[in-house]
């Protein structure tokens, strides 16, 4: 039994060719006027002048040594100076932010207590109060750390 076969010539239909080149054309085209900067456009742009120029907050920084010493921005002092000391800087002005750094590493005393007198010391001085230091590294399935706010 012979299986008839109609035969048809190869052919390239050329409708759905033009149809993809036009929807590329319209494409690229659309894109590129998408993609025109802000700058290349003439415009006049105003001009504002303030009268002062923006300032960061004035930051003060405690740090606690691996022997236990205490420093204020950089400069020794003992914890019983650490109160008055903050409360010139508030003077001065009183968005001043107050950062406790530990140093990292075995200390030769605990400073655990050390930083609980801090804290104790500047709970109530007004201003906002952060404990800085590394990131510890946890576990993905570990919930995020929380920050302790005055």
């Amino acid at each position: 039994m012979r299986i008839r076969r109609t035969s048809h010539e190869p052919r390239i239909e050329l409708i759905p060719l033009i149809d993809v080149m036009m929807f590329l054309l319209s494409f690229f085209i659309y894109s590129q006027a998408l993609a025109v900067r802000i700058s290349v456009v003439p415009m006049e742009l105003r001009k504002f002048q303030s009268a002062q120029n923006a300032k960061p907050a004035t930051a003060a920084t405690i740090s606690i040594a691996l022997d236990g010493k205490l420093y204020y921005n950089r400069i020794p002092c003992d914890l019983v100076e650490i109160s008055g000391r903050v409360a010139e800087s508030k003077l001065e002005d009183p968005k001043t932010i107050v950062y406790i750094a530990v140093a990292d590493g075995q200390g030769t005393i605990d400073r655990a207590p050390v930083m609980q007198s801090i804290w104790d010391k500047l709970r109530g001085c007004g201003l906002q109060v952060n404990f800085v230091g590394k990131p510890i590294e946890t576990d993905e399935k570990a919930p995020p750390a929380t920050t302790i706010a005055p």
